[in-house]
């Protein structure tokens, strides 16, 4: 299955189009198919990392210090 990678913080062009193995749903979940989503400002806003220091260490505790902990 083909993903919008995210590997650092930074500009749109740390995004990278990759072939990701399908995740396997456990028991109780369900795996469901996108066919389309959109980017709001808010997810280019935390990747870009654009934010005063004290909300900066918020978000990097939630999502990753030196990169996200989800890559997608």
């Amino acid at each position: 299955m083909k993903a919008i990678v995210c590997t650092k913080y930074g500009p749109p062009d740390v995004l990278q189009l990759k072939e990701v193995e399908k995740p396997t749903p456990k028991d109780n979940e369900v795996l469901i198919k996108i066919h389309a989503t959109a980017v709001v400002a808010g997810d280019c806003e935390i990747r870009s990392l654009k934010f005063p220091i004290l909300w900066r260490l918020f978000i990097q505790i939630r999502f990753g210090f030196t990169k996200p902990r989800k890559k997608y």
